[in-house]
């Protein structure tokens, strides 16, 4: 997937009421937990139980289940009961691509970020001839 950052208003976002922006604000909010990102990542490739999440995140179980709690909430993951273990898994993988574009966005950033430090070794190089 490619990254198109336009000055135009494509997604529409200028048109959404403070009520729809609400909704993706709180949506953000949930994904800006690192133990939930871990969750998220460990139901990649499929459901788990909560002892799968557990071992898979290296997380506690108090912890797991109060995460997975929210984001079920949200909508990020549905439980399924079998048996007597709940399983887990991702209810839109579109997730997966909206943190591969958040990945790609960092990437690019961190990379004109260190720019400046490439260059200034460089310089230190032809100075110094290390």
């Amino acid at each position: 997937m490619t990254l198109n950052i336009s000055t135009t208003d494509e997604c529409g976002i200028s048109d959404l009421t403070p009520a729809a922006l609400k909704l993706m604000a709180d949506f953000f909010k949930v994904l800006s937990e690192i133990s939930r990102l871990q969750i998220i990542c460990s139901l990649k490739h499929g459901s788990k139980n909560v002892t799968e999440i557990i071992e898979a995140t290296g997380l506690g179980q108090a912890n797991v289940s109060k995460h997975l709690k929210v984001l079920t909430q949200a909508g990020i993951v549905t439980r399924q009961q079998q048996g007597v273990s709940a399983y887990y898994q991702i209810a839109n993988p579109v997730i997966f691509e909206l943190c591969g574009l958040v990945c790609n966005s960092l990437v690019i950033q961190l990379e004109q970020q260190n720019q400046p430090l490439q260059e200034l070794t460089a310089i230190r190089k032809s100075f110094t001839g290390q």
